[in-house]
């Protein structure tokens, strides 16, 4: 997803070296705490399946015709981002010395891996419900975390990831608000969207927490999160216009 410009890439030796842990073990032998979610947040995956299909069918977002397709849109993108995600933190797992923070990687794997499993569901429903190519819709971004999967550091697949949670965790507070657009979602759709989002509210600080406990560097952080913000709207772009344009193409040929 990422180049490897000096600016962006730091290799894992050097941005352990320069940042130090997060946690450390304490003078009396005891793990310090490595993690920042709040003591009453339970990362509990639940595996909900959702009946969508009818839903898929039509402008199920404020009756919306652009609206549906941004949200469509971004579904596009989870299960490959959800798959990067998962192995980015579990690559980590093994160098983790808080039992608590281990948990919580636990916990996150098994809601991205729901998350990504109803998302795909989602998209091939969609697709055979609207006529989409799918492989044309996420094939670019598939073959791009798949670069950055064999070719960039796992420090720097991790910091992809925290800036990406980063983003999804700022959705997800708009989605779960008492005046989100999702009120006016068909009732199918609120409910997947939402039960996304509050897990994903769940779930926001683990690969931050990893990041930090393994070493990961502000400087590193804050040079990914650019880049991604820039690579985010590319993918969403990307997807919006297709779908858009096949869309203008099907009103046309009414």
């Amino acid at each position: 997803m990422l180049s490897t410009t000096p600016n962006i890439m730091q290799p894992a030796e050097e941005a352990n070296n320069r940042s130090g842990t997060f946690a450390a073990s304490t003078s009396t032998g005891q793990t310090a705490s490595q993690t920042t979610t709040p003591a009453n947040v339970q990362i509990q995956p639940r595996n909900r399946s959702h009946d969508i299909t009818a839903a898929l069918g039509g402008e199920w977002l404020a009756d919306d015709a652009f609206l549906t397709a941004a949200f469509n849109g971004m579904s596009i993108t989870f299960p490959a981002g959800e798959k990067f995600f998962i192995d980015a933190v579990r690559h980590y797992r093994d160098e983790i010395t808080d039992p608590e923070l281990q948990e919580h990687i636990r916990g996150f794997c098994g809601q991205e891996g729901f998350h990504r499993r109803e998302h795909q569901l989602y998209n091939e429903t969609l697709c055979e419900a609207r006529g989409y190519d799918l492989q044309k819709l996420e094939g670019k971004l598939t073959k791009r975390l798949d670069w950055a999967r064999k070719n960039l550091p796992p420090i720097q697949n991790l910091a992809i990831t925290v800036a990406i949670e980063h983003f999804t965790a700022v959705l997800a507070e708009l989605l779960l608000s008492s005046d989100s657009i999702m009120n006016k979602a068909e009732p199918s759709m609120r409910e997947l969207w939402r039960w996304h989002a509050a897990e994903e509210m769940e779930h926001k600080s683990v690969a931050f927490d990893v990041f930090r406990a393994v070493g990961g560097s502000e400087e590193l952080r804050i040079a990914v999160m650019r880049r991604a913000t820039f690579f985010i709207g590319l993918e969403l772009a990307r997807a919006l216009f297709y779908i858009c344009l096949l869309y203008t193409s099907d009103a046309a040929d009414e």
